[in-house]
């Protein structure tokens, strides 16, 4: 399959920079891409949407399920939590059809800290290849089925083997974040089907907020933000608004959290309001996909954004990813 041949890569050349006077971390390395590359299965998953017939639309999925502990120990732990992840409006594949880097290198890590992963895939079925050069308001994919086939994933995973339906987690990007927004919300959680699984926390990287904001969305499990301030395509201020809309006004004693022990983000707002967790992290100068690893670049196909018609910028910021995923990594720490 090319997304064994893209990890097999991948892991070759981690490999082969901690040879670089880092000869004891290339076995670990090996071990755990080993480990992934010897799990990772193609698979069908159900959505709760259904087709003009009424029957329910099949999703692919790449599926790992992990037998691993925390950092690649292989000691079998039975019940271990398990990730969803939901793409963006480019779906997850890269242009040569191959599972993305992105979808790539959060499978390796999670896999690492001992996760089971489902990346799911929205749009093939749907005869879709992505969403991104299409106006907002002509999309034949909405927040609605993607929210039913978050739904539905949750269901899959509460089933497998070796998962504990008590420690399910969502991951998302942009337009995927936005899916995460819509399947967390109170009052649909609340009238979810009984065979759904109520997810232990989300984490939405850059969402689109809008139409969270505009519909009275509020957060129904803790969620982590991660935001880049210089977004212009799905913008932060949206994102933050729908988090005070969601809970009350930040807590007065809310401060920046630190990204390791003694360490504090670089971030411009961190807080933690009342009620249900709500984490909002905000990067200075960080623009859409900045856990990425490629240059920020213009896409000028891109309609939508917050200036319609002028495209969009995209890319990396190495601080951003950094203290994203240190971020993240902390948040995961509580569930494992």
């Amino acid at each position: 399959m090319a997304w064994f041949r893209r990890l097999v890569k991948r892991c070759v050349a981690l490999m082969g920079r901690a040879l670089i006077g880092r000869l004891l971390m290339a076995t670990a390395l090996t071990g755990a891409c080993a480990g992934v590359l010897a799990q990772v299965q193609r698979v069908t998953v159900p959505s709760l949407d259904r087709d003009a017939q009424g029957n329910a639309v099949v999703l692919l999925g790449h599926w790992s399920p992990s037998s691993s502990g925390p950092e690649g120990g292989m000691a079998q732990r039975p019940a271990r939590g398990a990730m969803l992840l939901l793409h963006g409006c480019s779906g997850p594949y890269d242009a040569s059809g191959r599972l993305g880097a992105r979808m790539v290198s959060y499978t390796e890590q999670l896999s690492r800290r001992g996760w089971s992963v489902l990346v799911l895939d929205s749009f093939t079925s749907r005869g879709e290849r992505e969403l991104c050069t299409q106006p907002l308001n002509g999309r034949r994919i909405t927040q609605a089925h993607r929210r039913l086939d978050a739904w539905g994933a949750l269901a899959w995973l509460a089933a497998q083997p070796g998962v504990d339906p008590t420690r399910l987690g969502l991951l998302g990007w942009s337009n995927g974040g936005s899916t995460v927004l819509a399947t967390i919300d109170t009052d649909r959680l609340y009238r979810r089907p009984a065979e759904v699984p109520l997810p232990a926390f989300a984490v939405a990287y850059y969402p689109g907020c809008a139409e969270a904001l505009q519909g009275g969305a509020r957060a129904g499990v803790p969620v982590l933000l991660q935001l880049g301030q210089a977004d212009d395509w799905t913008p932060a201020y949206t994102c933050e608004k729908w988090a005070q809309q969601t809970q009350a006004s930040p807590s007065a004693d809310a401060a920046p959290v630190s990204a390791a022990a003694g360490a504090p983000l670089d971030v411009t707002g961190v807080w933690r309001p009342s009620g249900v967790e709500v984490d909002v992290v905000v990067y200075p100068g960080a623009h859409h996909g900045f856990d990425g690893e490629g240059p920020v670049r213009l896409r000028r196909d891109v309609p939508n954004g917050v200036n319609r018609g002028q495209g969009v910028h995209v890319g990396g910021d190495p601080t951003a990813r950094r203290e994203s995923l240190r971020r993240l990594e902390q948040w995961l720490m509580r569930y494992e």
